[in-house]
């Protein structure tokens, strides 16, 4: 085996691992997206004096429910 045929190997390999690492990024964004939106209805089905105990006012769920999220 030649050294370009090592070299081809490993980037190869890199390339494999870096699709994997991909689709692994894919499912956690739509397993958090899915939390997200589970407490989103959570919040939104209740009264505004449930929110009010927990700090919250109506028109700002969304903005509480996705605020570790970075804008763009």
């Amino acid at each position: 085996m030649t050294a370009t045929d090592i070299h081809s190997l490993q980037t190869e390999a890199k390339s494999r691992r870096g699709i994997f690492r991909r689709v692994l990024d894919v499912l956690v964004t739509i397993a958090e997206t899915t939390q997200q939106a589970r407490r989103l209805q959570e919040l939104t089905n209740m009264s505004d004096a449930q929110l009010a105990e927990r700090g919250l006012r109506r028109e700002d769920i969304t903005r509480h429910v996705f605020r570790d999220q970075v804008s763009l």
